[in-house]
């Protein structure tokens, strides 16, 4: 039971990071009337405080290693009283004031349960030995893609069943009670005795090669930051597909879990660089496809978020595996590893948020309403163009990595 309890904690935060990272820019410019380039600016005051707190929260899980339930239960908690009162947020003088206050609340909670749950890696293997944490990275990355199509599809199910304030009222007591019945179902994969290793530096992270993985995370990120960001608005203002953008985040995703089993194998088989090299091209043969598209072209748009979903799923299950096997390897704590990690993912979703919302709202986009053709020109090249150049760089930097790596 114990990989399914890690596939269970991994859904409750991949479904806590799709309100946040998808939904969170539509919910608080429609609902609460907060302009874009205010959103922008308060998610980058999250990241910033970020930049000191994630850090300290792997520094924290590795200082106190008995404490791991504790922690797990905290991550849990905070989500489940976060989400009620976000989505419970309304319009008003003070709303941006009070979003800041949720969204620390629930990003603080979030980082906690991310960094605890891939930087206890080695302890939530039955052994810490490469194949294992390969497999227990596939575990919790179906559970993370299971969260997301989760939380992909229950606000338009709660919408469908007459729910209020666009079923988002519902959502949030849903991810209420989800996280409360996960913390009680998970407790005993945290009562595993942690396993410790000596103490993090940057020399040691160089050795083990993880600085290089740290960089291309960071970069890797800024692309899938940057379509999270934008994908409401691309699919209900740029290609006209109202209603649509709930069942193509779960063909998205879906796609990219059907696809782990399919890059686990090949990473052991082939190496973890030789199936990077493979995947990351769907990516950016999707990104270019999508600027292409003409209005109203749902099947179109369904056959890319297949190709870039499936390219996700790599990106998700074999960075992280690789980055945890490398600090195992060199016997190195990896929680304060994976509170760096988790920086840099966060950092690549702030850029992408303080260079493109602003930039749309600069431009005249309003979500929702009528645009320009030249508002709609730079949403469709900052969703498809701006990330296909990014991926690029990010699988120039994977090219880079040593050909003899190999997690057989």
């Amino acid at each position: 039971m114990l990989y399914p309890r890690v596939s269970l904690y991994a859904l409750m935060l991949a479904a806590a990071g799709i309100p946040l990272y998808i939904h969170l820019p539509r919910f608080a410019s429609v609902n609460l009337g907060i302009g874009l380039a205010t959103i922008g600016t308060i998610l980058l005051i999250i990241r910033l405080i970020d930049l000191v707190q994630d850090p300290l929260i792997g520094w924290a899980i590795d200082r106190w290693p008995r404490a791991q339930s504790a922690f797990a239960v905290a991550a849990a908690g905070g989500l489940a009283i976060g989400f009620p009162l976000l989505f419970w947020l309304r319009s008003g003088p003070h709303v941006a004031a009070e979003l800041v206050a949720i969204l620390v609340l629930l990003f603080s909670a979030y980082s906690l349960g991310m960094i605890l749950l891939y930087g206890r890696s080695a302890t939530l293997a039955h052994r810490p030995e490469p194949r294992e944490l390969m497999r227990l990275a596939a575990f919790r990355e179906v559970g993370m893609l299971a969260g997301v199509v989760v939380a992909a599809i229950m606000p338009e199910v709660f919408r469908s069943l007459g729910a209020g304030n666009q079923g988002y009222t519902a959502f949030g007591l849903f991810l209420g009670a989800l996280a409360i019945v996960t913390a009680v179902l998970t407790l005993p994969a945290w009562r595993r005795p942690a396993i410790i290793g000596e103490r993090l530096s940057l020399a040691g992270l160089g050795e083990a090669g993880a600085v290089r993985l740290l960089a291309i995370a960071l970069v890797n990120s800024l692309p899938v930051a940057v379509t999270s960001t934008l994908f409401l608005f691309f699919v209900e203002d740029r290609l006209q597909l109202p209603g649509k953008a709930g069942p193509l985040l779960i063909l998205f995703f879906l796609s990219a879990g059907l696809s782990v089993p399919l890059w686990t194998q090949s990473s052991q088989r082939l190496g973890s660089r030789k199936t990077l090299i493979v995947a990351m091209p769907l990516a950016i043969i999707g990104f270019v496809g999508a600027a292409f598209l003409s209005p109203g072209n749902l099947a179109g748009f369904a056959i890319i978020c297949v190709a870039s979903g499936a390219a996700l799923g790599a990106d998700m299950v074999i960075l992280p595996a690789m980055f945890s096997i490398a600090l195992t390897r060199a016997g190195l704590n990896a929680s304060l590893a994976f509170g760096i990690w988790s920086f840099a993912g966060k950092l690549g979703l702030a850029i992408a948020a303080f260079a493109v919302l602003p930039l749309l709202d600069f431009k005249g986009f309003t979500p929702g309403q009528a645009n320009s053709d030249e508002a709609l020109m730079v949403l469709n090249i900052s969703y498809a163009i701006i990330p296909c150049i990014l991926k690029l760089g990010a699988l120039s930097l994977v090219l880079t990595l040593p050909r003899e790596e190999q997690h057989s």
